[in-house]
């Protein structure tokens, strides 16, 4: 298999760089071609160094560098690693990672991939979440406080993070036995205390964060309002004695209609989102959900307003200069499109990124079937 993978990495760096291409091996495909590579060569590696050391019949030996491998790989996510340790040499699942087993390393270290492979080891699972450390702390105080900064920062932006945060603890929670949610740690502190505690600051933060994005978007929602609202009651053309548009006939205006009647639901919907963000108590598990689907509904209400709203602007201009100068069309639909495409690419990714975090797939998932019993 790996040669196989190898072979077709390789077949593609020939046709794509030296038939189609003709010039000098093109970056991204070269740097998913030395991943690939490097990723199955690192497998090769530890299998073998893996078979080795248990050829050697010498447990200590064996357990002090696999020991000293899945610690590192703990704190990087290097599951595959820590997969293939075990299966080589199974006891070494109770290796202890800094005076913590391996189930709590990984809530500590924030790393999920980790995590859900030994999640899957039900016996491992269930034991080790009884489990207290020298501050009489369980699973559930691990994940009640902050994240390493490097884990902190794979999401942007204070709320997410705190979101994430939330995740973990919400995750970590479900699978603890009850008395634990409970259970004081040597500072007298309940899971729940220690998690309000060490998310004070991300907390202030995520508010903040919060505030400042639904005020400057209400600034634009409340003027694609203003300016939706007015132009229903100055259509183009103006109107004959009997109040009918001029152009209530012309398929341009019927597009005008339409599309400022887009642009003022949508934007009335987005003011009201973020009004809703403003407005709210930004308790903890506020971050969990409502506040990233207002954020979500409004962002994607105010980008279809100020498109719905170039649309009628376009069309307003098309009719009134049309037949002075024909070729009016064209150009002023390619001029109206930059701001919405601006506003795509400044925002698309945040938008991404929430609607990802909150609707997406949990990052809490199976990661392989041989270990489900």
């Amino acid at each position: 298999m790996i040669l196989l993978v190898a072979g077709f990495w390789r077949g593609l760096h020939f046709v794509v760089l030296d038939h189609m291409l003709c010039i000098t091996p093109a970056p991204a495909i070269k740097n998913i071609h030395d991943s690939k590579a490097m990723h199955a060569q690192s497998n090769i590696l530890v299998k073998r160094i893996c078979e080795i050391l248990i050829g050697t019949e010498d447990h200590d030996k064996v357990w002090k560098i696999l020991g000293s491998g899945i610690t590192t790989a703990v704190k990087y996510g290097a599951y595959e690693l820590i997969e293939e340790c075990i299966l080589t040499y199974p006891g070494i699942i109770w290796y202890s990672v800094e005076g913590l087993y391996m189930f709590h390393a990984a809530i500590k270290e924030r790393q999920e991939r980790v995590y859900n492979l030994i999640y899957q080891m039900s016996d491992h699972k269930v034991f080790v979440a009884t489990q207290l450390d020298k501050e009489n702390e369980n699973a559930l105080h691990m994940a009640a406080k902050l994240a390493p900064p490097h884990r902190l920062n794979v999401v942007t932006g204070a709320a997410l993070q705190m979101q994430r945060e939330l995740q973990w603890f919400k995750e970590v929670e479900k699978f603890i036995e009850p008395s634990y949610k409970e259970a004081l740690n040597t500072e007298k502190q309940t899971p729940r205390m220690v998690f309000t505690d060490k998310h004070k600051d991300l907390l202030k933060e995520g508010q903040e964060w919060m505030k400042d994005t639904a005020s400057s978007c209400t600034v634009v929602a409340a003027l694609t309002v203003t300016m939706a609202f007015a132009a229903a009651f100055t259509v183009p053309g103006g109107n004959q004695d009997n109040g009918k548009p001029l152009f209530l006939d012309d398929g341009v205006f019927m597009l005008f209609i339409v599309s400022d009647a887009i642009a003022l639901f949508s934007s009335t919907t987005s003011v009201l989102m973020f009004l809703g963000i403003l407005t709210s108590r930004y308790a903890e598990g506020d971050f969990l959900y409502a506040l990233p689907k207002r954020m979500t509904i409004g962002l994607v209400s105010l980008f279809l307003s100020l498109v719905a709203a170039m649309i009628a602007f376009s069309a307003t201009i098309t009719l009134v200069v049309r037949d002075k100068v024909t070729w009016i069309a064209a150009p002023v639909v390619i001029a109206t499109s930059i701001p919405a495409c601006l506003f795509a690419l400044l925002q698309f990714p945040l938008l991404v990124e929430l609607v990802y975090s909150t609707y997406g797939p949990s990052v809490f998932r199976k990661q392989n079937d041989r270990w489900m019993h």
